[in-house]
């Protein structure tokens, strides 16, 4: 589907709360409206982080079900959970999102240090034996990784596991940039296209996250090289400086905007579904 934008929308996060943006949904009934105002603006994805009843992030199956459940009954988003969950949960707790029947997850691809929030200073622990593991559970479960990639070096460690034949194509690849951890690249074009030209391998689909200020140039410098995007408060709680994003759905509404001011097409759900190689619903 040449010129189709496929649009996901990250609701929550791990890290900030409605201390920096009372509008970041957390509970159940608040991520389910979100995503609903994000497939009416025009999002084919939703990235989901849940949240316990206190606000810390969980990796409860059953939270997740129920937030599933919800969206599922209101529309035919693509859902795609997290396996970086956060930094108060072990390998076995990130990965128990797959009993809830996600489409997707993320899959991150190294090991990063943790610089901002209540666990600066700890290790975003991501091993070669770790991230096998989750494949392999992912795999188990009939769930699409989607490899989040935060470095050139972590590109390496997307090839090892398509060398040994541990994906299927197409292979899907998410390029964060401008996360504030140690280990991860600035948000700066030099880097988003060394990664799209130099190493992107064959049979795959690439998206943009960009994390703060960089996410509107750099979603729409994915557009033009070909890729996909990904926008919203868990990455971005502004809508310009200084002006607070009133919601998820906002985010994405300018995404759309920009993608057709280019004279690309959004992908639908079901459109995106087929691009990525994912069973129809």
């Amino acid at each position: 589907m040449a010129g189709k934008v496929i649009i996901t929308a990250a609701l929550t996060g791990g890290i900030q709360g409605k201390s920096l943006n009372p509008n970041i949904p957390e509970q159940p009934e608040e991520i389910i409206q979100a995503a609903y105002d994000c497939y009416n603006a025009g999002a084919a994805i939703v990235h989901l982080h849940a949240r316990d009843r206190e606000g810390k992030p969980t990796s409860d199956y059953r939270i997740y079900g129920e937030i599933h459940a919800g969206i599922r009954s209101r529309c035919n988003l693509i859902l795609q959970d997290t396996t970086g969950g956060g930094a108060n949960l072990s390998r076995e707790q990130r990965i128990e999102v797959v009993k809830a029947k996600p489409e997707m997850a993320s899959l991150n691809m190294g090991t990063l240090v943790r610089t901002i929030g209540e666990y600066r200073g700890s290790v975003f622990l991501n091993t070669r034996d770790d991230i096998e593991y989750y494949l392999g559970e992912m795999n188990r479960h009939g769930v699409k990784p989607e490899m989040e990639v935060y470095s050139q070096a972590m590109m390496e460690e997307v090839e090892r596991l398509i060398e040994k034949g541990l994906l299927s194509p197409p292979y899907v690849v998410n390029l964060v940039l401008n996360m504030p951890y140690q280990g991860a690249l600035r948000g700066t074009a030099r880097n988003l296209l060394s990664l799209v030209t130099d190493y992107i391998p064959k049979d795959t689909l690439f998206s943009v996250t960009a994390v703060g200020r960089s996410q509107l140039p750099l979603t729409t410098m994915s557009m033009l090289l070909g890729g996909n995007v990904r926008v919203g408060l868990e990455d971005n709680i502004y809508y310009r400086e200084g002006e607070l994003a009133r919601s998820n759905a906002q985010l994405v509404e300018r995404a759309v905007r920009i993608a057709r001011e280019l004279e690309m097409e959004v992908a639908s759900p079901d459109e995106a579904r087929e691009i990525l190689g994912l069973k129809a619903v």
